[in-house]
C-alpha cells in the first residue's frame, strides 16, 4: 500500500489522542516500506505544526487536544480561575489555553493546585473553550529555565543563562533550533553522551537582541511582564475624583516634584514654608503629597490582582517594568505639573531643632507648580538658579531651609551613614551602552530622602497610634554571627569591633569616621554592609536599625509599591478619609491577609532587585566584551576558597579572579582575615586591596567578567592554619573554565 499525509491525518482524526506510531501502522494495515515511509510523514506533519505528539505519544491534530491529558497551571485569572497550558506542546507557542476546573469534592484528587502544578485532566470543549476536569494530581511540573540555542563543533547545544551554570545542555532532535536564539527549556530525565536532554518549551527571540540583557534578567527572576485586557480596560476608565467632604481642595499649595531627569512618573510632591505661630518661633510647615493611587485601584479589582502579583516596579537600564499600567503610573496617578490631580498628603510641623511636633493626614486634590530633576533644584540651593528652576525659586527657598531645620534632628538620631557610590548604565536609543558613569548625589536628593523618611514615620505613628492593622517597613539589627566575623576581620586592617557593646548605627558611623581618616572607607563600608540584615515587610513593628527609629513604614510610592498602596488603604480606613471608610479603603478580607501580602511582596522586592542588578551586570559585560585584555583597577570585595571578586573603579563592574590564576602555589582561604594566603611565599590577597587586573573573558547573555589580577600579593607569613581552606593551585594548561559572576555581595535597602 503507498501511504501518503491524508491517509496519516485521517486515521488520527478518527481517533485522536489514542494511536502510537505502532497503533497507527496497524490501523492503516502498514508493513515494510510503508511502514517506514509512514514515520517520515508523521515527523514531518509534527514539525510542520499539523499533527501534535502527546505525553503518550501518541497523535493528535494541532489545535486540537485529547480528551484525556497532561495540563501544567499557567497562572489564576482575574476572575480567580486556573488556567493552564498542556504540559508537552510541540507546536509554536504554549498551545491552547485551559480553563480549569477543580473538583467539588477535594478528596477526589488530592490537594488544591497552584501555579507550576501539574494534573491528569479529562478535557472537553465548550463554547469554544477547552476545559478540564481534574483527576488525579501530579508532581511538580519540570523546572523552566532560561538558556541560549547555540552550534558548536559537536552539534546543537542550549547554554544555560543562569550565571553559575556549568553544563550545557543537549535539545531534543525534533526541536526546530536557531543558532543565538534565546528559549525556555526543560530538562527531561533522557541523556545523550553524558548531556541531559532538554525540551524547548518557548522562543522568546535573539539572546544577542538589543534588549535581551533585560528580557533574561525578567525571566529568570520570575519577573511578570505586561498587563491583561481587564487591568488595562480599568486603568484607562480611571477618571479624577472630585471635590466633596472627603476630599479636600489644595491647589493652592505651591507644591512641586523633584525627581531624577529621567524618570516618567512622579508620585511624590513636596513644600515647606515657615511656621508662623508664635508658638513654634523658627519652626517650618512641611506638606509631603502623594498620588492617591488608591482611589484607582480598589481592593479585589483586577488592577488590584495584579499589583500584588508583580508587588513593585521593576527598574532596568532600558526599560522599566511598572506594577501599574502606564495609563496611571505615567498619566492619572503622575503628579504632572499644571494638572489636577488626586493625592493623600500629610501636613507635618516642626519645631526650630527640626523635632516634629505634630502632623495631620489630608486626602485632596493638587497641582504640581513645577517638575524638577534634582540637578535643577541643587542649582537654585546653590544661589545659582538655571530656567527650570528659576520660577520657583522663593519656594524652593522655603524648602531648602525646612531641610536644614530637619537636618538637626537627623543629626541627633544618628542614622547609619553608608555612602557606596551608584553607577548608572547610559543607553543610546538602540540600546546599546554608551557610558556607565557615578550617579552624583547631591543635598537635593538627600533633602527629599529626609522629606519622605518623616513622611513615612508620620503613617507608621499614626496608624500604630489608633491599633489599626497595618504593614510595617523592619529592618532588624545585625546578628551576633555577623558582628563575630566583622570583629574577626578589622584587626587585620589595624581596626577593631567590641563584642561587648551594644551595636548601634552611631558605633557603626564612629568606625567608619576612623576608617575615613585612614583612607579605608569603601573597605569598612563593604564590611558593614555584610553585617547588615535585609529589610523587610511585616504586620508586627521592630523598627527600623539602619534609620534608627522605632515606626517606620512605606507610604510615598504607591505607584511602584504595592505595600504603600495597603498603607494608603489603611489610613483612609482609620481616618475616615471615605465614605464609611470608602470602598477605597483597606478591607476586611485585606486585612486578614496582611502577612501574607508581607511575605509575598517582601520576595518580589528582593527578585526585583536582583533582576535589576543582573541586567546591569549584562549590559556592562556587553559594554566590555570588546575590551578583551585591557587593564582596569579595581578593589577586592570578596574573597572565596575559590578566587577573588573584584569590582572596577571605573565602570563598577563585578567579576570574578580564580585562585588557580594567582600563582604557580597553593593558596589558603584564612576566614578571619577575609584572605588568600599562599602556603609557599605568604602573599596575601585580602578583602578591600586595591588591584589591577587584565579582563580575560566577558559573557553578557550570563552578565559574567573573568580577571586575571596583575598585582603582586602583598608580603606575609606562609598560612598553614587549623581550619584553613585549600584554594586551587596555579595556573594550568586548561585555563579556568567558569562562566558567570558568582558575586553575591551583600548590600541591603536602608530604607
Amino acid at each position: 500500500m503507498k501511504i501518503n499525509r491524508e491517509h496519516v491525518l485521517e486515521a488520527v482524526r478518527q481517533s485522536p489522542g489514542t494511536l502510537t506510531k505502532r497503533a497507527l501502522a496497524r490501523a492503516l494495515g502498514l508493513s515494510g516500506d510503508a511502514r517506514r515511509q509512514m514515520r517520515i510523514l508523521l515527523q514531518e506533519l509534527t514539525q510542520d505544526g499539523t499533527l501534535i505528539r502527546t505525553d503518550k505519544r501518541t497523535y493528535t491534530m494541532a489545535g486540537t487536544l485529547p480528551d484525556v491529558m497532561v495540563v501544567r497551571i499557567d497562572h489564576i485569572d482575574t476572575h480567580g480561575d486556573l488556567i493552564g497550558f498542556p504540559a508537552r506542546w510541540d507546536g509554536k507557542g504554549k498551545g491552547p489555553k485551559i480553563l480549569v476546573f477543580e473538583p467539588k469534592h477535594k478528596n477526589k484528587s488530592g490537594a488544591t493546585l497552584g501555579i507550576k502544578d501539574r494534573a491528569l485532566c479529562k478535557i472537553r470543549k465548550k463554547n469554544g473553550e477547552y476545559q478540564a476536569e481534574i483527576l488525579k494530581k501530579l508532581g511538580a511540573s519540570p523546572r523552566t529555565e532560561l538558556g541560549v540555542v547555540v552550534k558548536g563543533k559537536r552539534g546543537w547545544l542550549i547554554r544555560p543563562v543562569r550565571k553559575g551554570s556549568r553544563y550545557d545542555h543537549v535539545p531534543k532532535p525534533e526541536s526546530q533550533l536557531v543558532d543565538q536564539e534565546l528559549v525556555l527549556f526543560e530538562l527531561t530525565n533522557a541523556r545523550h553522551k553524558g548531556s541531559r536532554i532538554a525540551r524547548i518549551v518557548e522562543s522568546l527571540g535573539r539572546a544577542d537582541g538589543p534588549r535581551a540583557a533585560s528580557l533574561i534578567s525578567l525571566y529568570e527572576h520570575n519577573i511578570p511582564i505586561g498587563f491583561s485586557k481587564d487591568e488595562i480596560t480599568q486603568a484607562k476608565a480611571g477618571k479624577l475624583p472630585k471635590l466633596d467632604e472627603y476630599r479636600k481642595d489644595l491647589r493652592h499649595l505651591p507644591v512641586l516634584t523633584i525627581d531624577p531627569v529621567d524618570a516618567k512618573d512622579f508620585d511624590d510632591a513636596i513644600f515647606a514654608q515657615p511656621d508662623e505661630s508664635p508658638k513654634n518661633k523658627g519652626g517650618h510647615i512641611v506638606w509631603v503629597a502623594i498620588a492617591d493611587v488608591s482611589a484607582y485601584v480598589l481592593p479585589g479589582s483586577a488592577l488590584d490582582k495584579g499589583a500584588f502579583k508583580r508587588g513593585n516596579s521593576v527598574y532596568l537600564p532600558d526599560r522599566v517594568e511598572p506594577m501599574l499600567p502606564e495609563e496611571l503610573s505615567a498619566d492619572m496617578c503622575s503628579l504632572r505639573p499644571n494638572e489636577d490631580r488626586a493625592c493623600l498628603a500629610v501636613r507635618m510641623v516642626f519645631g526650630s531643632d527640626g523635632t516634629k511636633k505634630s502632623h495631620k493626614f489630608t486626602r485632596g486634590l493638587m497641582r504640581s507648580k513645577a517638575r524638577l530633576s534634582y540637578a535643577n533644584a541643587q542649582s537654585a540651593f546653590m544661589g545659582k538658579p538655571d530656567s527650570a528652576a528659576m520660577p520657583v525659586k522663593d519656594i524652593l527657598a522655603d524648602i531648602f531651609a525646612a531641610y536644614k531645620t530637619l537636618q538637626q534632628a537627623r543629626n541627633r538620631r544618628a542614622p547609619l551613614e553608608i555612602e557606596m557610590p551608584e553607577r548608572r548604565v547610559k543607553l543610546d536609543n538602540k540600546s546599546q551602552v554608551i557610558s556607565i558613569a557615578v550617579c552624583e548625589r547631591y543635598d537635593a536628593h538627600k533633602l527629599v530622602e529626609e522629606f519622605m523618611i518623616q513622611a513615612n514615620v508620620c503613617a507608621a505613628q499614626a496608624l500604630d497610634a489608633k491599633n489599626a492593622h497595618m504593614i510595617f517597613r523592619v529592618h532588624e539589627s545585625p546578628e551576633h554571627e555577623k558582628l563575630q566575623g566583622l570583629a574577626d576581620f578589622l584587626p587585620a586592617i589595624n581596626m577593631k569591633w567590641s563584642l561587648g557593646e551594644r551595636p548601634t548605627p552611631k558605633r557603626f558611623n564612629r568606625l567608619l569616621d576612623s576608617a575615613r581618616k585612614n583612607d579605608l572607607e569603601e573597605t569598612v563600608s563593604m564590611a558593614i554592609l555584610r553585617t547588615q540584615m535585609k529589610a523587610y515587610y511585616t504586620p508586627k513593628n521592630a523598627g527600623h536599625f539602619g534609620l534608627n527609629l522605632n515606626h517606620y513604614t512605606h507610604f510615598t510610592s504607591p505607584i511602584r509599591r504595592y505595600a504603600d498602596l495597603i498603607v494608603h488603604r489603611a489610613l483612609i480606613r482609620t481616618f475616615g478619609l471615605g465614605e464609611d471608610g470608602g470602598e477605597d479603603g483597606a478591607s476586611d478580607k485585606e486585612l486578614l491577609r496582611l502577612k501574607e501580602i508581607s511575605e509575598h511582596i517582601s520576595k518580589t522586592e528582593r527578585q526585583a532587585m536582583a533582576a535589576e542588578r543582573d541586567a546591569k551586570d549584562r549590559y556592562v559585560a556587553t559594554f566590555l566584551q570588546d575590551k578583551l585584555g585591557a587593564q582596569f583597577s579595581g578593589r577586592i570585595t570578596g574573597v572565596t576558597r575559590a578566587g577573588l571578586f573584584i569590582m572596577l573603579d571605573e565602570t563598577g563592574a563585578d567579576g570574578f579572579a580564580p585562585a588557580r590564576n594567582l600563582g604557580l602555589e597553593r593558596f589558603f582561604f584564612n576566614e578571619k582575615s577575609k584572605s588568600l594566603i599562599g602556603s609557599d611565599t605568604g602573599g596575601t590577597y585580602k578583602f578591600g586591596q586595591r588591584v589591577n587586573i587584565k579582563l580575560l573573558e566577558a559573557t553578557p547573555v550570563q552578565g559574567g567578567l573573568i580577571f586575571d589580577v596583575l598585582t603582586k600579593p602583598l608580603k606575609g607569613k606562609p598560612y598553614k592554619g587549623r581550619g584553613a581552606q585549600s584554594s586551587h593551585r596555579g595556573k594550568h594548561k586548561g585555563g579556568y573554565k567558569k562562566r558567570g559572576n558568582q558575586n553575591k555581595q551583600a548590600r541591603t535597602s536602608q530604607h
